[in-house]
């Protein structure tokens, strides 16, 4: 057992101290404490550890709400004993530290709360109640939440963070044999519940009884059964988004990023835009509303569902082109045709493609990769084919501030940044980085 006197914040969830001259990264401390810790990994360089005992606590520690969050237990959670104003803050640390280390960016950050849509009389506890789409796993046909940095289960009856709707299916207090995971779904602006299963062989996963309407995925979805997908909505748009595809977890995210996005690119009518890693086509769809008749969307997705998705979701508009395949391909290829005198041809695949002069510029860039963020390779295309302005979307401070790296060794300048509290009680943060030429 350790004694130590916290400092900053970290990275990951931790905050750091110092032992014997080694740095210990510890979970569930707060910066300024002093506590008791149990080393639970041990390298070369550092060492990790929980803090079980508090000798001095922080004015900002509060009682954990959940519990099953603690040293050992639950890993979905790494605030839960902070006040969500001191989260807020501690994320705030941490972009602001990656951005001055990593890209040489000195920035004052202000991380905002995502308003949470208020449907009917349900209004969770602020902090709470937001994640709708949680991945539950299952050892012996139970129900639980790894633990950090381990697989190991930790056995749970309620998720305090998953949304109304994902704990009224009662997912945590059935049974679910065959099974290695279970995924409950639910839109917050449709109220459309999906459960997706997981196991080793599907034949042998039996699915209990549930309270309510579900739809089930086991393998392929059996001829005339429920499509497997949620519908949400934005900015009057319906999205299809099957399976596990990717969506903002938050409820009010998703309507808060397009609405930032188009803020923060300002695009023109007849404007060309690029978006990369366009998933089921959410900002495609603004933009193309913005741009109009006379411009052009081009959307870059590798996930062949969410390509499917977006095409769907997409189909009534003429001005877009959903292109599938790795984006550090495509963008490496594109040419894309500027309209001439109204000229333009539908593609077999939904989309529209402009033909006419063909010019190697996109008047505006939007990207939100993967946590791995884009990198070099991908930066590089995007300088060379973006006009007026770029805005990134990022889940992950480290490689956002990575690539903003890039993006200044070839002459783009970070011109706004803004951070948005989509997953309140964890240390994930939202950022959105809007750029132009220097």
């Amino acid at each position: 057992m350790l004694e130590l006197e916290i400092g900053n914040v970290a990275n990951g969830g931790f905050c750091v101290a110092r032992h014997e001259g080694r740095v210990v990264f510890v979970r569930h401390a707060l910066p300024g404490e002093r506590v008791r810790a149990r080393v639970t990994d041990r390298t070369k360089n550092f060492l990790r550890a929980d803090a079980v005992e508090i000798i001095e606590a922080s004015p900002d520690r509060v009682e954990p709400p959940c519990p099953f969050a603690g040293p050992g237990r639950c890993g979905g959670c790494d605030w839960q004993h902070a006040s969500l104003p001191a989260q807020r803050a501690l994320k705030a640390a941490v972009v602001e530290e990656q951005l001055s280390r990593l890209a040489g960016i000195t920035r004052t950050v202000v991380v905002e709360e995502v308003p949470y849509p208020v449907d009917g009389d349900v209004v969770p506890p602020p902090g709470l109640g937001w994640r709708t789409r949680v991945q539950f796993s299952v050892d012996a046909g139970a129900v639980g939440l790894r633990r950090h940095r381990s697989h190991d289960i930790e056995p749970v009856d309620e998720c305090l963070i998953a949304h109304p709707g994902v704990e009224l299916m009662g997912i945590e207090r059935k049974r679910w044999p065959g099974a290695s995971g279970v995924e409950g779904i639910v839109s917050a602006t449709t109220g459309d519940r999906l459960v997706v299963l997981r196991g080793r062989d599907r034949r042998k996963i039996r699915v209990p009884r549930l309270d309510v309407p579900v739809r089930l995925v086991r393998g392929k979805p059996e001829p005339g059964s429920n499509p497997p997908y949620v519908r949400e909505s934005v900015s009057g748009r319906m999205f299809q988004v099957s399976g596990s595809g990717f969506w903002q977890v938050h409820p009010g995210a998703a309507q808060l990023l397009a609405d930032a996005v188009v803020d923060a690119l300002e695009p023109k009518p007849g404007d060309i835009a690029l978006d990369l890693y366009c998933g089921v086509g959410l900002f495609a769809g603004v933009l193309a509303d913005r741009i109009g008749p006379d411009g052009l969307v081009v959307g870059v997705e590798s996930d062949g569902q969410a390509v499917r998705d977006a095409r769907f979701n997409l189909r009534d508009l003429k001005n877009v082109s959903i292109e599938r395949g790795p984006v550090e391909e495509i963008i490496a290829d594109l040419e894309f045709g500027r309209a001439s005198g109204g000229s333009r041809t539908q593609n077999k695949r939904g989309g529209g493609h402009h033909r006419g002069e063909r010019v190697r510029r996109a008047d505006v860039v939007v990207l939100d990769p993967p946590r791995t963020g884009a990198g070099r390779d991908v930066v590089e295309h995007i300088t060379r084919l973006a006009g007026r302005k770029i805005a990134y979307v990022s889940c992950d401070p480290a490689t956002l501030a990575r690539d903003l790296g890039y993006f200044g060794e070839r002459g783009w300048t970070l011109e706004t940044l803004r951070a948005f509290d989509a997953f309140p009680m964890t240390q994930h943060v939202e950022c959105l980085a809007t750029l132009v030429r220097g």
